[in-house]
């Protein structure tokens, strides 16, 4: 258990960042499938869309260091050449 005042503050404030992070990683998925469905649908201009909404919310994901920044662009990548394949 934390003795310090310190430690008491830093587990304060990873809960409170693990909150902020766990809501961001939500809303990227949210956003991601949103282009699945459309993908799956077969619809290309809403899958189009969903993934011109997509592709800032991932990237922010992974500047603010909540996702590794290979990891959105493999992902980023891999939905483009998705949406493309539409065609």
């Amino acid at each position: 258990m934390a003795n310090t005042p310190q430690a008491k503050k830093r587990i304060r404030r990873n809960d409170r960042r693990a909150d902020v992070n766990k809501s961001r990683v939500s809303r990227i998925r949210t956003f991601v499938k949103k282009v699945e469905s459309a993908i799956t649908a077969g619809n290309k201009d809403e899958a189009a869309e969903a993934l011109k909404a997509a592709q800032p919310e991932m990237m922010r994901g992974a500047s603010k260091g909540v996702l590794h920044k290979n990891t959105v662009a493999r992902k980023i990548s891999r939905l483009t050449k998705a949406v493309r394949a539409l065609a």
